[in-house]
């Protein structure tokens, strides 16, 4: 069990077009969350500014960008994450691309994106993949932490597959969480989803969590009921 604090448990994910807005947005809810991920909506609306807001308040911050490129343009986009008090970003592609992000990590922590959260069985097979979802993370994800990548970025599907064949010594990001009752949760474009506290059970350390906070009309109210969720599935663990 890693010692993370519950309000860093969950990473609010700033999906807004306005800069001003997501700064607002932060410092609305930042009393109870202290992890929020920028991904290319925001940052390319003017991301840099606010990745500074969020970490001069105390604040971490997850750069989702996912980058995948030729070796030597992911290599340099790493090195512009240097000093700029980012925890995590965000890579997706082949050896050659992994060791270039982590050659140049530092203290930065880098997360292997395995398979996104809106692809399903139906989506591996119109892709012409012949694994199934499961598979390919479970492939994926050893190659990158073999690689050096400090985790993975999975549905909470995976996690406790993760967990149990890669054992405990790295990170396990998981969006596609959904607050309530497993059959009440609401999809919309995330086909592999699950709770918070089902998240946690699995294995994960960090819960993403977008929509279900951003839309709701009181966030954080929202945001407690999600820690007592995750606080339940941490005594779940700990017996």
């Amino acid at each position: 069990m890693k010692n993370i604090p519950l309000n860093e448990r969950i990473i609010c994910a700033l999906d807004f077009s306005d800069p001003l807005e997501a700064r607002k947005w932060v410092e609305k809810i930042d009393c109870r969350i202290k992890f929020f991920k920028v991904g290319l909506q925001l940052f390319l609306a003017g991301g840099w500014p606010v990745i500074a807001h969020i970490v001069d308040r105390g604040n971490k911050v997850m750069v989702d960008l996912k980058f995948f490129d030729i070796p030597e343009t992911v290599n340099l986009a790493v090195q512009q994450l240097k000093n700029r008090g980012v925890t995590f970003a965000t890579i997706h592609g082949n050896d050659p691309i992994i060791k270039a992000a982590v050659k140049e990590k530092n203290e930065l922590k880098i997360l292997a994106v395995t398979v996104l959260t809106s692809f399903d069985e139906s989506d591996m097979i119109e892709m012409g993949f012949t694994k199934t979802v499961e598979d390919l993370v479970l492939i994926r994800a050893g190659k990158a932490l073999q690689l050096g990548c400090d985790g993975i970025v999975s549905s909470p599907l995976e996690a406790a597959k993760l967990r149990n064949d890669f054992g405990s010594n790295f990170i396990i990001v998981t969006p596609g969480i959904r607050p309530g009752l497993n059959r009440d949760i609401e999809k919309d474009d995330q086909k592999r989803v699950a709770t918070a506290k089902q998240a946690i059970i699995n294995g994960a350390d960090h819960v993403v969590i977008g929509r279900p906070i951003n839309t709701s009309p009181d966030p954080v109210h929202t945001i407690e009921i999600i820690q007592k969720e995750i606080a339940d599935g941490l005594n779940r663990l700990t017996g």
